[in-house]
């Protein structure tokens, strides 16, 4: 049975389930990693979001490093996506064919972020990438997502009235091309350990400025 052991960033994972590398709105990049495993939970996330984007106007998802098929941690690229609740999906929408293994190993994930790091691109960024996110955080079972502080940013000035959902968006380094999904723990999933839920507010306050 799956079984999500230990913490985001020290953990294993039992009874792993693939994602399928082609579905209706997502393909799977960088196929030689072999990271495309998780938990049933987040690949129903994955199957739900792809297709809510595609009826909200975005083309599908890249996806980017879940969890190896045991879990633990990576030789490469993390510290956290060791229990099989963790997704990267890239900024860059789906195209309108299917990548080629090579493409999928040399196509490059895009920056959103100025030079200098502290504001997003305009050229870049648009009403769909904030849509994008706001549906990310939309399901019950998302704790956090991680995105660059400057997009946390772009979105506490634009967001408008409806903001309770920028609260599970923590910003973090490192997150301008590709933004990190995490689930809670599955209901119920002894030994696995959750954070602390986030605290109340948008989070645009003196945190974001720090």
């Amino acid at each position: 049975s799956t079984r999500s052991i230990g913490s985001y960033a020290k953990g294993c994972l039992a009874g792993a389930v693939p994602l399928p590398l082609d579905g209706p709105h997502w393909q799977v990049m960088r196929l030689s990693r072999n990271r495309n495993w998780g938990t049933p939970e987040l690949v129903h996330y994955i199957e739900q979001f792809s297709s809510d984007v595609a009826q909200d106007g975005w083309s599908g998802l890249l996806v980017g490093d879940m969890s190896q098929p045991r879990g633990g941690p990576m030789p490469t690229g993390h510290a956290s996506h060791q229990i099989g609740l963790d997704v990267d999906i890239w900024y860059v929408p789906m195209p309108d064919h299917t990548l080629t293994r090579d493409e999928r190993e040399t196509k490059s994930a895009v920056s959103l972020l100025m030079t200098g790091r502290l504001s997003v691109d305009p050229a870049k960024w648009s009403v769909l990438d904030a849509r994008l996110l706001k549906r990310a955080a939309s399901y019950p079972d998302v704790a956090r997502i991680f995105v660059s502080a400057a997009i946390k940013k772009q979105l506490c000035e634009s967001a408008g009235a409806d903001r309770a959902w920028l609260r599970k968006l923590r910003p973090w380094w490192g997150h301008d091309d590709h933004f990190h999904v995490r689930l809670e723990c599955p209901p119920g999933m002894a030994g696995c350990e959750a954070q602390a839920p986030v605290g109340p507010g948008d989070g645009c306050g003196a945190e974001l400025d720090y």
